[in-house]
């Protein structure tokens, strides 16, 4: 099974949307024995806080169900727990590196980094731009679950 880890500033916005997308496409392609996914902060900022009202919204929008995640931060030992840590843009990245005291076996990536045209994730909480926050995260995670069933 490959267990990915969706990671965030806060966890409340753009890491709980990409753990749902992706939970969500992993679902539609039966492969829920295969894939597993989960979602971080990098921050304390928001632990124990529900999705930003945003991100429920644009998911339900989307007919994607939220489930009864919770804020949490990423620590030392989710880097053995998970096969993939990933960042929603380059500081998140940094921030990961710092908190796992590196990446040895190369788990940590940026969710874009997988399609045509790498970058950053806007984060919504400043944007307030939820949309193209989900129009991001769904290319992502397009772009994942293709590069892990090839």
């Amino acid at each position: 099974m490959v267990r990915i880890l969706m990671v965030c500033l806060g966890n409340i916005c753009r890491s709980p949307m990409a753990e749902y997308v992706m939970r969500h496409l992993v679902r539609q392609a039966g492969l829920e024995r295969e894939i597993a996914v989960d979602s971080a902060a990098t921050s304390r900022y928001q632990i124990g806080d529900l999705p930003h009202r945003g991100t429920q919204r644009v998911l339900a929008e989307h007919g994607i169900p939220c489930g009864r995640h919770r804020a949490r931060q990423i620590v030392p030992s989710d880097y053995q727990r998970y096969d993939l840590i990933i960042g929603m843009d380059d500081e998140n990245c940094e921030d990961i590196l710092y908190l796992l005291r590196g990446d040895p076996q190369h788990k940590v990536r940026s969710l874009l980094d997988w399609t045509d045209h790498p970058r950053d994730i806007a984060d919504p909480w400043y944007t307030g731009d939820f949309e193209t926050t989900y129009a991001d995260v769904l290319e992502g995670c397009k772009a994942l679950l293709m590069h892990l069933t090839r």
